[in-house]
């Protein structure tokens, strides 16, 4: 689950780190309210999107020369001028694709007098199974070019979860961000602080883009983004409420309210599989054969007939799918049950395109049995690789 930009900050407030001072808007009105607590005279208002690249962005409707989603501003009317202007229009990034976001709320921050800029940021590396933190003196930057172009600028530390944070993890940050003196000081106190906060809230990712130095001498998180491990939510009841669906695909609403694990792809071959792996070696075979997934659905070890109704709706929800592929293993879920909810669902949604169904494990001639018997143009497949050639031979046809 990723948060906006000003939640992140004030969940790392929490911990001791410093931030600007901000406020929310969801109108124009909360933004000249906000600016007027501020110290001013220079306000910075920011877009509140679930993207980054915000700054070079472009709203839609303000044509090919608008202003970017993260503006400087030097009185509380040039504030209420840039709220007007980017509230409720669609903000272009280069995450967001050509679509782009609704901005639906704002942050208007304290301007603040940079010196220098950095880059901290924290993730899981499930390569070594260890917290990864990743430092470079090239902050404000993309940092996937800075990785392209100059690696040597980037310094990764891995933190053994079973040992913690130690004082010489801090030291390495301090070294890796070139910080001396007092400097050097607070981005040890900093990481620290970063680290426990990444571990209390399960995150799966925090980034501070750009870490600044002001002109008086201290470090400052200027943007943050924050996700989070969305398996452990269930303990952080405070962070769930942070939760914007605004910002999420509606498919994937619909489908986390039945505990369906999906995931939209471009493809136009929905797909319906119980289990990660499973799931991962259906869309493979798909490409193989020579043509792509519009989606990764996986219905977990305990569907009933209303999960898999719901599961198909989804999956015809999205205007690409042309045809559908149903595979599963029955261990716990038996496959006469799994047969029994494919032929419901199907007649429930009214089933419009091909639908190749593959079933192997418990009970699978019954499965079988059922699927024949429905009166359902169901095409049965023997294994994955002729599920996949027909499915695909289907869709084709039908192009």
């Amino acid at each position: 689950m990723n948060i906006h930009e000003y939640q992140g900050k004030e969940l790392l407030a929490k911990y001791g780190i410093a931030i600007p001072a901000g406020f929310a808007a969801l109108s124009p009105e909360e933004a000249v309210e906000g600016a007027k607590k501020l110290p001013g005279p220079l306000y910075v208002v920011k877009a509140q999107i679930h993207a980054g690249g915000r700054g070079k962005g472009k709203f839609k409707e303000l044509g090919p020369d608008g202003k970017g989603g993260v503006r400087l501003s030097k009185s509380i009317e040039e504030v209420e001028a840039n709220a007007k202007e980017m509230l409720g229009n669609t903000l272009v990034t280069i995450q967001t694709g050509d679509a782009g976001k609704q901005v639906n709320r704002l942050y208007v921050t304290d301007g603040v007098d940079i010196d220098k800029e950095y880059y901290l940021s924290m993730l899981v590396d499930r390569s070594t199974g260890r917290v990864a933190m990743i430092v470079s003196t090239e902050g404000g930057m993309d940092i996937e070019e800075v990785a392209h172009s100059t690696p040597e600028k980037i310094v990764t530390i891995t933190i053994d979860p079973a040992e913690g944070f130690k004082p010489h993890h801090g030291r390495a940050v301090a070294y890796g961000l070139k910080l001396e003196g007092e400097l050097n000081k607070q981005a040890q106190t900093l990481a620290k602080q970063l680290y426990t906060a990444f571990i209390d809230l399960d995150c799966d990712m925090v980034e501070i883009n750009p870490l600044v130095q002001t002109k008086d001498g201290n470090l400052l998180v200027l943007d943050t983004k924050m996700s989070f491990d969305s398996n452990a939510l269930y303990r952080h009841p405070d962070v769930l409420a942070l939760r914007d669906e605004t910002e999420e695909d509606p498919a994937e609403i619909e489908a986390s309210k039945y505990d369906l694990a999906y995931i939209k792809l471009d493809g136009d071959i929905g797909c319906m599989v119980n289990g990660a792996g499973l799931a991962m070696a259906t869309m493979d075979i798909i490409k193989l054969n020579g043509s792509f997934p519009a989606n990764f659905l996986d219905v977990g070890g305990g569907a009933t007939t209303e999960k898999v109704t719901a599961a198909f709706k989804i999956i015809l929800s999205d205007p690409n799918v042309k045809g559908i592929l149903v595979n599963i293993f029955g261990g716990i879920m038996k496959c006469d049950i799994i047969a029994d909810g494919i032929v419901a669902a199907a007649k429930e949604v009214n089933l419009a395109v091909p639908l190749v169904v593959r079933l192997e494990g418990t009970n699978v001639e019954q499965g079988k049995q059922i699927l024949a018997n429905s009166g359902l143009a169901i095409v049965p497949a023997n294994d994955l690789g002729d599920a996949a050639r027909k499915i695909v031979a289907e869709v084709k046809a039908v192009a």
